[in-house]
C-alpha cells in the first residue's frame, strides 16, 4: 500500500497531539480538543435516522421509502452527523488537505452515536472502504483507513482488517454525479482476494467510510463482502447527506 513519503511520521506525531491541549476546528475556543465538547454537543445531536441508510428521518419511521423498496447490500448504516455546516468543512479538510490527524476525533465522533458500541461489539472485524493504487497515490493516504484503525482503537471493537478488501480499478470521481451513473461506475470494482476469503467468511464487519451519499460506494463494496462470505454488514460513516437521485 502507497503511503506518501514521511506519513506515518506525520500520523504518529497527529496521534500524540490528541492527548494535549489544541484549538477546537469549529468554535476554534483554546484550550480544547479538535472537536470541543460543547461543539460536538451543538452540531451532532441525536438524530432520527433510517436504520438501512442512515438518511435522516422525520416522524416515527424506521426506514425510509427508498430502503424499503429496494435495500442496499449492508444490512444496517449509522452515521454520526448530517453532511452540512460545520462538517463539510472539517471532512474536506480530513480528505483534501493533507490532515489525517483529524481521523482521531471524527473517530470518537462516531464511537459516540447511538448504536456505534453496541455495533462494534457484535462485530468481528472492522474494514474500510479501499482507494485506487492511482487515488491514494494522488492524496498519500486512505481517509476511510486511518478512521478505520481509530475505531479499532476503541475498546470492545474488533480489529482492522485493512487488506481484506481490495479495488480493482481505477474510477472517475464519484461527487456530481447521479445514484445511477454511481453504480455503473462501481460495478465489480471491489473484491476480496481469493486467499483472503476465509478470513471474511461468517463474519459480522463494520464497513468503514467517511461520507455517504448515495450509498453506492459503500453498496459495490458491501456486496464484495458478501460473496465471501460475511454474514452481517454494518456500513459506518461519519456523515450522511441527504439522498441525491
Amino acid at each position: 500500500m502507497f503511503f506518501r513519503p514521511g506519513f506515518w511520521l506525520e500520523q504518529t506525531l497527529a496521534q500524540a497531539r490528541q492527548a494535549l491541549p489544541s484549538q477546537c476546528s469549529i468554535c476554534h475556543s483554546w484550550p480544547s480538543q479538535r472537536i470541543c465538547h460543547d461543539c460536538a454537543a451543538r452540531w451532532a445531536g441525536a438524530q432520527a435516522r433510517c436504520r438501512h441508510c442512515a438518511l435522516p428521518l422525520t416522524g416515527d419511521a424506521l426506514e425510509c421509502g427508498a430502503c424499503l423498496r429496494a435495500p442496499p447490500a449492508f444490512d444496517a448504516a449509522l452515521a454520526a452527523v448530517d453532511y452540512g455546516y460545520p462538517w463539510s468543512a472539517l471532512l474536506m479538510q480530513f480528505k483534501f488537505q493533507q490532515d489525517p490527524g483529524a481521523a482521531h476525533a471524527l473517530a470518537q465522533l462516531l464511537a459516540r452515536t447511538p448504536g456505534a458500541a453496541a455495533a462494534l461489539a457484535a462485530a468481528t472485524l472492522i474494514v474500510p472502504v479501499p482507494l485506487s493504487r492511482e487515488r491514494l497515490r494522488e492524496r498519500g493516504f486512505n481517509q476511510a483507513a486511518l478512521l478505520a484503525r481509530a475505531l479499532a482503537r476503541h475498546q470492545g471493537a474488533p480489529a482492522c482488517a485493512t487488506e481484506l478488501l481490495q479495488r480493482t480499478r481505477h474510477t472517475p470521481a464519484q461527487s456530481g454525479l447521479q445514484r445511477a451513473q454511481r453504480l455503473g461506475n462501481l460495478r465489480g470494482v471491489f473484491e476480496v482476494p481469493a486467499q483472503r476469503r476465509s478470513q471474511v467468511l461468517g463474519q459480522k464487519v463494520i464497513l468503514v467510510d467517511d461520507i455517504l451519499t448515495t450509498g453506492a460506494t459503500l453498496d459495490a463494496a458491501a456486496q464484495a463482502l458478501r460473496q465471501a462470505g460475511a454474514i452481517h454488514i454494518c456500513a459506518m460513516v461519519v456523515a450522511r447527506t441527504l439522498r441525491v437521485p
